[in-house]
Formats: C-alpha cells, sequence, structure tokens
C-alpha cells in the first residue's frame, strides 16, 4: 500500500482514481441521479457513538491503514446506527419514489433491495447486520411496525418487506472474488482510502470507544479545502482487529455531520445458523430478478455489498462517463442524450418543470444549466444534456464545465 501522510508530515502517494470507469450515463433527471449518487455513496456505512478516550499504544497512519488492509474479520453480528443529513428538499415522498424508481431497474416490487436501499439517503435508521464468512449475509432495516430484510445465502439473495409482505429473489454476483461482510464499515473505509492521493492528509487523531471496543481514530480531509464539499472523513478502527467501526463525514461547510454511522453492539461469535435461512411467507408477492421490466446490470458492478443486492445504478447504460479534475475536485461528467436540460416551468406543471425550480440556474462558457445541490453532493445539468456531478462546490462544477465544453 502506497504510503499515507501520518502525524509527521509524511506525504502520500496517488492512490485509485475517485469515480469507476464502469458506470455509465443514464437517461434520469440530475435531482434523482444526485440522490442516488448519495445513497449509493453512503450505502450502509455503519454508525457510532463515542464513550471515553482508551489509553492506547501509539500508531502512526501508515500503520494503522496497514492494519485496516490486514483486517479479516469474517463473522459478526451487531447493531448498526445510520444518521444522514444531506440538506435535501423534502418532496413528501416524491424524491423517495423516483430514486426507487431509478434504483430498482423498473422491478417494481417495494422488496427490490436497490429501490429499499435508498431510503438510507436521509433521516435516521436502525440496522441489524450479521455475517458468516463471504456467503452468508444479513442486514435488517428496522422501521415503525415493519422490518427489511436483505438476505444473501450461497447463490440466492433475497429481500422481504413485511409492510408489504412482498419478496424479492436474486442471484449473488458468481465473479469468483472473495465478498465482503454486510453492512460494516470496512467497505467505505477502503474506499475512503482508495480516494487518497497527493492533495490528501491522512493523520491519527487520537482513540476512542465504539461499542465497547478500544479503537483509533483515523483522520482523512483535503489539504486544500477550495473546491469541495468534503470537510473530512473520520473512521474509527478497533485497536484488536482491525475493523473499522465508525465511519463520519463531515462537510466543508461545517454543521451537523452528512453521515454518521456505527456500530452500537458488535459481537465477533459465530452467529447461529438459523439467522440465514428464509422461505417466502405463504401469500407473499415474488419477484424474480429476471422478471424485472427494464434490463439489470452487473451485479458485481452494482451491489453495495459485494454483490448482495442486484440493482440497476444511477448512472447505468449510455455514454461512458469521463473525469475532469484532480483529488477532491473530481467532476464526473457524462451525456444523457436528451436536450434541453430541465425547464425552469413549462406552464404545464409536469415534473421537469417542479423540478428545474428547485435547482439553480447557472451560464458559462458552456452555455446554460440547473445546479442541483446537496450538503455533499452537487450536479449541473446543461441545456444541451451534459452532467457534470461531484462532492465539489458549484463554481467548481460551472469550472468544469467550461474546461469539458
Amino acid at each position: 500500500m502506497a504510503p499515507y501522510e501520518s502525524d509527521d508530515s509524511r506525504s502520500a502517494e496517488e492512490a485509485d482514481g475517485r469515480y469507476s470507469a464502469r458506470r455509465k450515463a443514464a437517461r434520469y433527471a440530475v435531482p434523482v441521479a444526485v440522490v442516488g449518487v448519495a445513497a449509493a455513496t453512503i450505502g450502509l456505512v455503519p454508525a457510532l457513538a463515542d464513550s471515553g478516550d482508551p489509553d492506547l499504544p501509539k500508531i502512526t497512519a501508515q500503520q494503522l491503514i496497514d492494519k485496516i488492509a490486514q483486517s479479516d474479520v469474517q463473522q459478526l453480528s451487531g447493531t448498526v446506527k445510520i444518521s444522514t443529513d444531506l440538506g435535501l428538499p423534502d418532496l413528501g415522498g416524491l424524491t423517495s419514489g423516483l430514486t426507487s424508481g431509478a434504483a430498482g431497474g423498473g422491478s417494481g416490487s417495494s422488496a427490490d433491495p436497490s429501490a429499499k436501499l435508498t431510503e438510507l439517503a436521509s433521516g435516521t435508521h436502525t440496522l441489524r447486520v450479521a455475517a458468516d464468512g463471504p456467503d452468508r449475509q444479513k442486514v435488517s432495516l428496522i422501521e415503525s411496525a415493519a422490518e427489511y430484510s436483505l438476505i444473501h445465502d450461497g447463490k440466492d439473495v433475497w429481500g422481504y418487506d413485511s409492510k408489504s409482505d412482498e419478496v424479492f429473489h436474486g442471484t449473488a454476483a458468481q465473479d469468483g472474488k472473495k465478498g465482503e461482510a454486510p453492512a460494516t464499515p470496512k467497505d467505505f473505509a477502503d474506499q475512503a482510502l482508495k480516494s487518497v492521493d497527493d492533495t490528501t492528509s491522512v493523520t491519527v487523531d487520537g482513540t476512542a470507544q465504539v461499542a465497547g471496543r478500544d479503537a483509533y481514530k483515523l483522520v482523512i480531509k483535503p489539504k486544500h479545502a477550495s473546491g469541495t464539499t468534503v470537510g473530512a472523513i473520520s473512521i474509527a478502527v478497533d485497536s484488536r482487529t482491525g475493523l473499522p467501526l465508525k465511519f463520519t463525514l463531515t462537510p466543508a461547510g461545517g454543521g451537523a455531520a452528512v453521515v454518521d454511522a456505527g456500530f452500537t453492539r458488535i459481537d465477533f461469535a459465530k452467529p447461529a445458523a438459523g439467522t440465514f435461512d428464509f422461505t417466502p411467507p405463504k401469500g407473499a408477492k415474488i419477484t424474480e430478478d429476471k422478471d424485472a421490466k427494464a434490463p439489470r446490470h452487473s451485479r458485481a458492478s452494482g451491489a453495495p455489498q459485494g454483490g448482495l443486492a442486484p440493482g440497476k445504478g444511477p448512472f447505468e447504460g449510455g455514454e461512458g462517463m469521463k473525469v475532469l479534475g484532480k483529488g477532491w475536485n473530481s467532476v464526473a461528467t457524462f451525456d444523457t442524450g436528451a436536450k434541453g436540460g430541465i425547464p425552469s416551468s413549462s406552464g404545464k406543471g409536469d415534473l421537469n418543470g417542479f423540478l428545474g425550480s428547485l435547482g439553480d440556474h447557472v451560464s458559462g462558457e458552456f452555455g446554460k444549466g440547473t445546479v442541483f445541490s446537496t450538503r455533499l453532493i452537487n450536479a449541473l445539468i446543461t441545456d444541451d444534456g451534459k452532467v457534470y456531478v461531484g462532492t465539489v462546490t458549484k463554481d467548481t462544477l460551472v469550472k468544469a464545465a467550461d474546461a469539458g465544453r
């Protein structure tokens, strides 16, 4: 692994890019794409509550990163709390419905995991998680008087929504790669570390106690904050196993964390075998992945957790995505092929007119367009159908559009 800046200011080597080239453009409205990207970014990042500063041996950032890389926890169970504040407008369920339709690939089932898990993009949620190696995992989203469960057992993936009594059945990715335990911070810590390059500072910032475990705090942040909406990423790492226990992302603009998620309880014992058993309840409506109304993409590229959830990503299909800029100021761009952008008002009260009224209208050398903003991810759609999106400011998006015209 490349060296990272530790407390003695060692500089980092450039690591993997911040965006994956395999994601492609789709003909979705930009506000939907913004929420979809946010949900994908957040995924199932778990939460934590600090309670004390344990006295642990000194460790450098490089040593702590190596500890994360060497961690190989295969069995666990626990409870996770996720609080997300992207600053999305309250559309009375409209946003959730739009993202569910986009992410769900048209299956129409409320049990489709790629649609259901977009709910984690806002509010506070409680999850129960369990894992027993790469082939058996379970995540349950606890709701008021209802529960949604996502179970991976061998080749089968089951989603069950008790509220609607609907079942979704798919097949796990068969790419020969070792899977990751679902709904643990390790997957997201790994992604954060992949984004590290020479524009990034990585340090150890003391210790914490998470879910009764002693942990080190690893902090990742831009060396120069200008242009990015990311303030800092804090990862609490279990001092014994190296497993990340908490992931917190704070915005450059200050205020509450965009994502504050982590374990409130964790047990590394082998879960009971029956934990991963699932039989569809009698009378439940069952939707098979192959019965989805729209083509679905490769599970290997679209599942938020090692192929656990089949579904369609927000940028699947269409022309390829390009990346402009470097490091924290990187901007992904693609062409939807749709001309005319999103009008501010159609005069007919249609959806495009309504969504257009929510954005900020901008202009530059690229022409004209509309910027849709959250506290973390911003997106610009131009009148000629191009999209620019990233964890950057509005001004950075306009500059990227000017440069990419």
